[in-house]
């Protein structure tokens, strides 16, 4: 709708994972840094988690990308129980073909797969996205399959992404032999204010914008709401675009976003209050003291 409006060849704010507009704040490249690493290092885990919106998938996406052929990839991101059981996730990720009827049959079949591909001079690596889905059980289950690995042969590696509560069930003390094994652990964190802005501008750039489109006070506001969230900063500037189009404009400014935000407060679905981040206030008492502009 608005990108031939603002001269752009794409939508730069799409809230579906794309690599492509993957901006590399200085957490977000330790964090892609710590997954290659932990695959060039052969690390038997490798566990990433980050809040919800902060860019894991993104990650995960781009690390793919990377990924040489000497590796075999299985992904994993239906991670609730009610997709079914584990085995059979783990089997058709790897389009591993079993016509076993049951959980040891499957497990066979597994192992199978991965001796062979290892014979082959291949190393077999599991993603498992949104890994704070998975029980107890099923965490364990995974653990068990990397048995396969023997002394310094690493058949199988495994990597796990997932949101905070994910480090809740790992530190359980069922899950201790589990924990034991990560080799790499990253904590993906918001961006900051300046990255913020970095990030909005770099989306536009990637999307074919010629000139400046959110002014710094609007990235300003945008921040105090987003908190530095990646998807929380495509949802609210994608709304801004639109909004910007309806009223045939081509800089959005902070009252554009000031109307925006009034109209979703009437819906309270996208999130419209302040939190105590320390960071956001610094930025709202930075726009009252040196712009007068006061927001809420």
């Amino acid at each position: 709708m608005y990108t031939e409006h603002f001269g752009l060849t794409n939508k730069p704010f799409n809230l579906v994972p794309d690599p492509h507009f993957l901006y590399l704040s200085p957490n977000h490249k330790k964090a892609l840094t710590m997954l290659e690493y932990g695959l060039m290092s052969h690390a038997g885990f490798t566990v990433v988690t980050g809040e919800i919106g902060a860019g894991k998938t993104t990650l995960i996406r781009a690390l793919l990308s990377k990924i040489e052929g000497d590796c075999v990839i299985g992904l994993i991101n239906n991670t609730h129980e009610s997709f079914g059981e584990l085995m059979t996730w783990v089997l058709d990720s790897l389009e591993i073909e079993s016509t076993a009827t049951d959980n040891s049959g499957r497990y066979r079949d597994y192992i199978n797969f991965v001796v062979d591909q290892h014979a082959q001079g291949k190393r077999v690596v599991l993603i498992v996205d949104e890994a704070q889905n998975l029980t107890v059980q099923a965490l364990e289950e995974l653990r068990l399959l990397s048995n396969v690995n023997i002394d310094s042969d690493i058949f199988l590696q495994l990597v796990l992404t997932g949101q905070p509560e994910l480090i809740d069930k790992l530190n359980q003390p069922e899950l201790v032999q589990f924990a034991q094994r990560i080799g790499v652990e990253f904590h993906l964190k918001a961006l900051n204010f300046p990255e913020t802005q970095n990030y909005i501008e770099y989306r536009l750039n990637i999307a074919g914008a010629r000139q400046k489109i959110f002014s710094n006070e609007a990235c300003a506001v945008i921040y105090c709401y987003s908190e530095g969230v990646p998807r929380r900063i495509n949802n609210l500037c994608d709304f801004a675009l639109v909004y910007a189009f309806a009223d045939n404009k081509l800089e959005i400014d902070v009252p554009l976003i000031q109307e925006m935000m009034r109209d979703k407060k009437a819906s309270r679905i996208v999130k419209t209050e302040f939190s105590d981040n320390p960071d956001v206030k610094r930025v709202k008492n930075w726009l009252l003291e040196q712009h007068n502009i006061q927001i809420s």
